[in-house]
């Protein structure tokens, strides 16, 4: 039997983020088990980027190569943020590779349109995914029928999807590999610190994307409370992120009138890729370890620390501290935890699975406001709470913290470790049936022609534009139009982007029919002939076809041309296959395989583009001359 193919989509593996780390985990579990052909869909690269080329499995890109839909993609900002999410190429990955499994690992708002997709459950699809606020996105709720095997990162998403009655929504948290992290020795622990200039100081640690939903104003208050009030504690806040995003960290020192000195972070070189934990000085630093100048910055998603020194960087702490508006998951929680520090984290969305202390933590409190826009139920973690549980575990035993902290590295290793999850999704995968691709022969082709109704009311007629031109469905992109009609565009101009969106999809589909039929016949030596239009033109080419086939009868020929001429050839004895003609064939070097290691036809008969477009292929001549003699 062969294997199961399984596509795993998120951002790359190699990436710093939360997203990264989970599939990293995931895709090195799932291939050391021999059982499935797995390859990797990253978003942000090209398809054939050889940048994501250096990992065990098969990878591509989710963004298109051609660079003429890169400028396309670049004026239209709904486009484009759709298409960094692999929504340009999703299709191209689905009919290209036909994978029995599909798993996307991204935020719900990635797979917009992608279950109104015809191969939608006809292949076996997974969204794992991170909800984080009350009331649930609006989206995330209408899809959930359609997804099958819906899982999220916390069981605060599912008991409020099982509320609203979607009780088939299970919580399959992020994965972690727990051997990457653990508490050092006493011994080691001292030397580490010592490495960097410190002794007996009370470290609070805080590992995080400098995004604003990270509480930072809100830890600042609570460690000056904390500060003010232990004096002997000779207390330092350990901020382990990027200082030129989000949070403008030193002007809000300042506003708060706290010593820059008392607040560490870590500093990470280009050069040598050695870290550093000091005071913040400026975004940009020399390396103390090999002297290069300019070369450290404070550690983000592209220049970041291994597993290895982030877990020596926990470890520096005394308590790791996770004030947040609303999370997914929160990934550096468990790592803290796996280093058996007692975490403080605040008591919403992920947070309530992870504050408790029978997870090795405890819960900071919050007072509640709304976000703007979204009114969604956010988190604003009091700095006296914060400020009272540093003075809690501060005063805690050696003993008990030694008891939390083995309970918390447990707690992990039960509910997020790779074994764990890793096996829930290889159980899933087993039970799944493979495949059959017999869906794709249904497949409608966009109809760029379809002349809309103009007395329709705006909403439905946007709807109208989608179900006859485009052929699917698209709740998002109706609001979209709907949006842009009252502002900036006419129907006409809406109306010419949908058909030339039809036409688009159309080729594309065209190229994918070809590459379909010449893989029915792979070793066979084939010719091409192309006539795009024209029924005086293509009843002389008939003619032609007959010369070839005499010249060439141990080649099959494949007749290009648009559709509505498909009649006058169909019954031709010498043609194999008649196709659908696309705009690619105007490029005269399409047919050799441009782009990729494939050539598509021995040989190709182009009168048209040698008429009209003045082109001459030499190594082609010989086979024009001769059917012209024959002739």
């Amino acid at each position: 039997m062969r294997k199961k193919r399984v596509l795993i989509h998120s951002n790359f593996c190699k990436m710093f983020t939360g997203f990264g780390k989970h599939k990293k985990n995931l895709l090195s579990y799932l291939y050391k088990t021999g059982k499935y052909d797995i390859i990797e869909l990253s978003n942000g690269y090209t398809w054939d980027s050889e940048q994501i080329k250096f990992v065990p499995w098969k990878s591509h890109g989710m963004f298109p190569e051609d660079p003429d839909i890169h400028k396309e993609i670049a004026i239209d900002e709904r486009r484009k943020n759709a298409a960094s999410y692999g929504a340009e190429m999703i299709d191209h990955a689905i009919k290209e590779l036909k994978p029995d499994i599909y798993l996307g690992i991204e935020d719900v708002w990635a797979f917009n349109g992608f279950t109104d997709k015809e191969w939608w459950n006809n292949v076996h699809c997974i969204i794992h995914t991170t909800l984080d606020s009350l009331p649930l996105l609006p989206d995330a709720v209408s899809i959930a029928p359609k997804i099958k095997n819906y899982f999220v990162w916390a069981s605060f998403a599912e008991k409020a999807m099982h509320k609203l009655g979607h009780t088939h929504v299970k919580t399959v948290h992020g994965t972690l590999d727990t051997s990457s992290f653990y508490k050092l020795s006493d011994q080691n622990r001292s030397a580490l610190r010592k490495n960097f200039n410190l002794s007996n100081e009370f470290i609070i640690g805080f590992v995080f994307r400098n995004q604003l939903r990270k509480s930072v104003p809100n830890l600042l208050d609570g460690f000056k409370l904390f500060y003010t009030n232990n004096p002997q504690a000779n207390s330092k806040l350990l901020l382990h992120t990027h200082w030129n995003e989000g949070w403008d960290i030193l002007k809000l020192l300042k506003e708060k009138d706290i010593d820059p000195k008392n607040i560490l972070t870590t500093y990470v070189c280009k050069n040598c890729a050695t870290y550093h934990i000091k005071p913040f000085s400026a975004h940009v630093i020399n390396c103390d370890h090999c002297r290069t100048q300019n070369s450290c910055e404070t550690t983000n998603v592209k220049t970041g620390v291994n597993e290895q020194q982030l877990n020596e960087i926990y470890n520096l702490m005394d308590v790791y501290c996770h004030p947040f508006t609303s999370g997914g998951q929160e990934i550096p929680i468990q790592e803290a935890k796996l280093t058996e520090l007692i975490t403080l984290v605040t008591n919403y969305s992920c947070g309530e699975d992870c504050s408790t202390e029978a997870s090795g933590g405890f819960p900071l409190e919050w007072a509640e406001y709304r976000e703007p826009g979204t009114q969604f139920i956010k988190a604003s973690t009091l700095p006296n709470s914060i400020y009272s549980q540093l003075q809690y575990v501060y005063n805690l035993t050696a003993e008990t913290k030694n008891i939390l902290g083995k309970k918390a590295r447990q707690f992990v290793i039960d509910n997020y470790s790779i074994e764990v999850v890793g096996k829930i999704f290889e159980d899933l995968f087993d039970s799944f049936p493979e495949v059959s691709y017999a869906f794709e022969n249904k497949k409608i082709k966009c109809d760029p022609f379809y002349d809309p109704d103009p007395n329709l009311a705006d909403k439905e007629w946007i709807e109208c534009l989608y179900n006859n031109i485009l052929n699917k469905l698209d709740p998002a992109g109706v609001s979209h139009w709907v949006q842009r009609l009252k502002t900036d565009l006419n129907r006409s101009e809406i109306l010419n982007y949908f058909r030339k969106t039809a036409l688009s999809q159309n080729q594309n589909s065209f190229l994918s029919e070809m590459l379909d039929s010449l893989k029915e016949n792979k070793n066979s030596k084939k010719i091409a002939f192309i006539q795009p239009e024209g029924t005086e033109e293509i009843i002389i080419a008939t003619s032609l076809i007959t010369s070839i086939k005499k010249l060439y009868p141990e080649y099959d020929i494949y007749f290009f041309t648009k559709s509505e001429y498909f009649d006058l050839v169909n019954s031709h004895p010498h043609i194999k296959k008649v196709l659908n003609y696309f705009n690619k064939m105007n490029d005269p070097l399409f047919f050799e395989g441009k782009g990729s290691n494939d050539k598509y036809f021995d040989m190709v008969f182009a009168p048209y583009l040698s008429i009209h477009n003045n082109y001459f292929r030499n190594a082609q001549d010989t086979l024009q001359y001769k059917v012209y003699e024959s002739n």
